[in-house]
């Protein structure tokens, strides 16, 4: 297959620019359509390849290529697509930090979402396995695993060997996967009576007080990470309170590509986001795909909705918010404790956000504190680290990043993201051991 006609390979020096995903358009679904944009698109990736060491979706492709006939996509059988789409769990780094053909190139190479609508076809075509569909329900899985003594029965199921064995038989989590150690009470219950009270000063661009949005992992799994975020927002004089009622953000349905269930759950949290919007409030998470999932992945779903869009601009990473209150002199700096050397792990879904290194800016104020940023993937993205069909792969994508943890020789490794750091850490044997970032300043305040 020929390179597209009538354009330059040269990729385009201007910034990104991203359009709406056209899942409304009945072309979106189409089978034969789809199949002739990913030989385009991957036709283009083949001419390039500098997105190869991001993630096994491209050593995948290029593989394919490589061992046809003609060593050109058009020797690469179609059934093998899905194959490539399979490794892809839209990270979007290829979109935002490597492809030179993104728009506003007139190749209008948009990766991700290619990936995003093969998995959606698929799933509306096929539907998902019953495993698929239960570890991608987050919250139900969390409300489950979190009733009194059934969490105590999950988790010392989890730590037994027999057990793991089934659950891989069943569910297909790896059994040498770390899965969560489910808590009670949880994250909600515990800050119930947090009343936002207090007086709001705005700086840049938060309005000084804030609403929490649990997510469904740190809800169940990693509270204490959520009261640590209250703590240092409290201790900042920002007033805090939780979300009044939140669903799952919708990420691990989108990663599915049942993009009808990210709908019901966006018409559930967005009314009550942007109710809380007008009356003043921003948000923040401790996890940075929930952010990018109300901070872009929504408004590029549902492009026209001006409650989408409120809510967006309203939504905050953590040390996004902290950082703008800095500049602006009402960030504390009263700390009590150095951190020493931190490695931090940049999350993929943090990086994508466009912010910068918000989290080290902050990191760094504290005195004695020396921070190594390392900007690889964690190779877990959700359910791909667990599974026992990508578990392997997901590993050796982590093995860089422990690789430098290791060489830092390190007083603390941290990552924004609990998932990505238990990661890594679990391939470091805990040592050290993951702690988030809101962590770390919580101990530098001494509060």
């Amino acid at each position: 297959m020929a390179e597209p006609t009538g354009t330059a390979r040269e990729g385009s020096l201007e910034a990104p620019t991203r359009h709406p995903l056209d899942w409304n358009n009945p072309e979106f679904w189409d089978a034969q359509a789809l199949e002739t944009e990913l030989e385009r698109v991957f036709n283009i990736c083949h001419g390039c390849r500098r997105c190869v060491s991001l993630c096994h979706a491209f050593p995948t492709l290029f593989d394919l290529i490589d061992a046809s006939e003609s060593m050109e996509i058009d020797g690469v059988a179609k059934s093998d697509y899905k194959k490539v789409v399979d490794q892809c769990y839209l990270c979007d780094l290829c979109y935002l930090t490597k492809c030179p053909y993104v728009p506003p190139h007139p190749w209008n190479v948009d990766f991700p979402h290619l990936m995003l609508r093969a998995k959606a076809v698929e799933f509306r075509e096929h539907g998902a396995p019953l495993s698929a569909r239960i570890l991608s329900n987050t919250r139900a899985v969390g409300k489950i695993a979190s009733i009194p003594v059934v969490v105590q029965t999950v988790n010392a199921a989890n730590k037994n060997k027999t057990a793991r064995k089934l659950l891989e038989k069943t569910l297909g989590v790896d059994t040498q996967a770390r899965v969560p150690t489910y808590q009670i009470p949880t994250a909600r219950k515990r800050l119930r009576k947090l009343d936002g009270a207090g007086d709001a000063k705005p700086a840049g661009r938060t309005r000084g007080k804030v609403a929490l949005f649990a997510t469904c992992y740190c809800d169940h799994a990693e509270p204490g990470v959520v009261e640590d975020l209250a703590a240092v927002f409290q201790h900042n004089k920002i007033p805090v309170r939780m979300v009044e009622q939140e669903s799952c953000c919708g990420m691990p349905k989108f990663e599915l590509g049942d993009l009808e269930t990210v709908r019901k759950y966006k018409e559930r949290n967005i009314p009550i986001l942007a109710k809380m919007a007008r009356e003043g409030w921003d948000f923040t998470a401790a996890i940075p795909s929930c952010v990018l999932m109300f901070k872009q992945e929504l408004p590029l779903m549902f492009p026209d909705d001006e409650e989408v869009a409120l809510v967006r601009d309203r939504f905050f990473d953590p040390f996004e918010y902290l950082a703008d209150r800095h500049k602006a002199g009402l960030l504390l700096t009263d700390f009590k404790q150095s951190l020493g050397k931190v490695a931090w792990q940049v999350p993929c879904h943090q990086r994508v956000q466009k912010i910068g290194p918000k989290t080290a800016e902050i990191l760094q104020s504290v005195p004695d504190t020396e921070i190594t940023t390392i900007e690889r993937c964690s190779g877990h993205d959700g359910t791909y680290g667990v599974k026992h069909t990508t578990y392997a792969l997901s590993r050796k994508l982590a093995k860089p990043v422990e690789n430098r943890v290791a060489q830092t020789e390190a007083t603390h490794f941290t990552s924004d993201c609990p998932m990505a750091g238990n990661h890594i850490s679990h391939g470091l044997g805990d040592s050290p051991a993951a702690e988030h970032p809101l962590t770390l300043l919580r101990k530098a305040y001494g509060i």
